[in-house]
């Protein structure tokens, strides 16, 4: 009887064998999944070397966007509605104005004028000038508008326009900044830089933050330290821009037979595979393939072309697997180039033999169940 059920259960392991626990996918079903069928590989398996590593180093769209293509050439000196006017008009007859007598009897008179709202229409009322357009205008301009329509009314009027509140040329920011709100532009100050610096900036680390920029129906996003470092990425604003600084932890996961099975939040700077093993504690000495190490990625379009991957890209960008083999001395150098990336999975399956010892082990398992249900079926019919 014994015999018996130890023969069946076991036959049961062996036909069943994908129910022996694992730890991920073996190497083999990843392979398989890579292998074109009728409706296509899931996946690019990439041979991961010290050349493959460089090369993707050497891609030079930045990782996590780009905001160079939103860089705006508008003025953000120009007049526009709700700004607040001051303007200062001059008579050197002082026939309008009044003023005083001099030696020389030539009068003359100046008066500045209570500051001035830009209406709806984009025009600013001046006294026996009425209403004078000036949005779209410097203030330089402003100025020539209104002394034009004096002439006539005033003689040889002198006109300067000073710009007392800028309601027309701000942009938003909002988010990760210490100082939320609106922020005005000039033209020495119209960049993100400067509007994040207008905002207090960030009290985030510069890697775990994203900007964005919404302007109309569009959004641009790079990373904090890209537009920090990169001067292409460092854009000029326009007025009615959105400007969102969010806090997107750097993170990549780790499975299979690591020293840990989790989630590790990136350092400051560049994360080579060989500091995110060393985080987690290394392989697993009695269970990893060291020759089949992998990162599973959604890689960028540009890059998988670079390497020659003809795989359809997703929504996502191109998926892809790099498989390091760490049993030969150039993979450590491979190990210590390769740059991860947030959302890589690392994931090292287990070797044949550790796959045989577990096995094994729950065959192990099995037998003494029959041998407890032998002994037990004993004395009981005794």
């Amino acid at each position: 009887m014994k015999h018996s059920v130890l023969a069946v259960l076991i036959l049961a392991t062996l036909g069943g064998c994908s129910t022996v626990p694992r730890d991920g996918p073996s190497g083999r079903a990843i392979e398989r999944g890579a292998e074109a069928d009728v409706n296509g590989a899931s996946y690019a398996i990439v041979p991961l070397d010290y050349a493959v590593a460089e090369r993707i180093k050497a891609t030079a769209a930045p990782y996590g966007g780009s905001l160079a293509a939103a860089a705006s050439s508008q003025p953000v000196d120009v007049i526009g509605e709700g700004d607040g006017l001051i303007v200062s008009i001059f008579e050197p007859s002082g026939a309008l104005f009044g003023g005083g007598a001099s030696s020389t009897n030539i009068r003359s008179g100046g008066q500045s004028l209570p500051a001035a709202t830009v209406d709806r229409a984009g025009a600013v009322a001046v006294p026996y000038a009425g209403a004078v357009r000036v949005a779209g205008l410097t203030t330089t301009e402003a100025a020539a508008a209104i002394r034009r329509a004096l002439v006539g009314k005033v003689g040889n009027p002198q006109v300067s326009v000073v710009l007392a509140t800028n309601a027309s040329n701000t942009v938003t920011v909002l988010g990760e900044v210490r100082q939320p709100g609106r922020a005005p532009l000039s033209v020495n100050s119209n960049t993100i830089l400067d509007v994040i610096a207008a905002a207090g900036g960030s009290e985030r680390p510069a890697q775990d933050v994203r900007v964005d920029v919404r302007r109309g129906d569009r959004t641009y996003s790079a990373p904090l330290t890209s537009v920090s470092s990169d001067f292409a990425e460092n854009i000029r604003l326009q007025a009615g821009d959105l400007v969102s600084l969010s806090h997107v932890p750097r993170r990549y996961s780790t499975f299979g037979a690591l020293g840990a099975i989790t989630q590790v939040d990136m350092p400051a700077g560049e994360t080579t595979l060989a500091g995110a093993l060393s985080r987690v504690g290394g392989l697993n000495d009695a269970a990893a393939n060291a020759r089949s190490v992998m990162v599973f990625r959604f890689e960028r379009p540009e890059v998988a072309e670079a390497l020659g991957i003809t795989q359809p890209a997703t929504i996502k960008g191109v998926p892809v697997i790099y498989r390091l083999n760490l049993e030969e001395g150039e993979g450590l150098f491979t190990a210590g180039s390769f740059v991860i990336q947030p959302e890589d999975i690392i994931y090292a399956p287990r070797a044949l033999s550790a796959e045989v010892s577990k096995f094994f082990g729950l065959i192990q398992q099995v037998t003494r169940v029959v041998y407890d249900l032998s002994v037990t079926n004993t004395l009981t019919n005794n």
